[in-house]
């Protein structure tokens, strides 16, 4: 693994952390400092340890889906959930002694979950136990070339968002649940906050076309405005570009 030991001060972390009314995380701003051509970042936001991971869909593409739902975070229950989480850890810590709910495989959550009081706080922190477990098997996937594994988790992450951590709403379950049913998908789920923003769909190459036209058509219909779609390329992270 690799450390970044002093992250914070690119520009673009500078400008995240002195937004207004929003308790921002570090993970779009990595992604943009980070990011490599055709590789998957493995962070941990605590320690910023890091690994790049391949990222090789062989015949399939990222297809951006936007809600086209403006999405205000800090009209939104973002930092709710950050609060009902850090809540559950020192509820968890009157028997453990824990600093992250990553740190919490789902066995040892299941054992100490009667120690969180509230049933919805029960559900955001296995979201977050169980969502890092997801993320660990999504890098042993992505390492050995196991695209359907991928995607499964991939779809297994928006339930998990959509009915424990409940960030999604009607714009983004609509496309991801459009999308599970499209021919050539490997998966799709929201990204972000939630409450609005995007999501992202697997898509295999010669599939865009009447993916985009059928999540489109559906999602008018039940939403009542169009989405739109965007297609993805895997590409290194911000730079400084030389003036000629």
């Amino acid at each position: 693994l690799h450390v970044v030991e002093d992250f914070t001060q690119k520009p673009v972390c500078s400008f995240a952390v002195t937004t207004g009314g929003e308790i921002s995380g570090i993970m779009d701003q990595f992604a943009i400092g980070m990011g490599a051509d055709q590789r998957a970042i493995y962070l941990d936001t605590n320690s910023l340890e890091y690994e790049l991971v391949p990222l090789d869909l062989g015949d399939h593409v990222i297809v951006i889906m936007n809600t086209n739902k403006r999405r205000e975070l800090a009209d939104s229950k973002y930092n709710e959930r950050r609060a009902e989480c850090e809540k559950a850890v020192e509820e968890l810590n009157a028997v453990l002694n824990i600093q992250t709910l990553g740190e919490l495989d789902e066995w040892t959550f299941d054992q100490y979950s009667y120690l969180i009081k509230d049933e919805n706080r029960i559900k955001r922190a296995r979201h977050a136990v169980l969502e890092n477990q997801r993320t660990l098997q999504a890098r042993k996937a992505l390492e050995e070339g196991d695209l359907a594994t991928f995607g499964r988790l991939v779809n297994a992450s928006h339930v998990s968002l959509e009915h424990d951590y409940e960030v999604t709403g009607l714009e983004l379950d609509t496309l991801a649940h459009t999308a599970w049913e499209q021919e050539g998908v490997l998966g799709a789920r929201m990204t972000g906050a939630g409450f609005g923003g995007c999501g992202i769909a697997i898509v295999h190459k010669d599939k865009v076309e009447a993916f985009t036209e059928n999540v489109g058509k559906t999602y008018t219909e039940v939403v009542g405005y169009e989405p739109s779609f965007y297609v993805a390329e895997i590409a290194g992270g911000s730079r400084v570009l030389s003036r000629k």
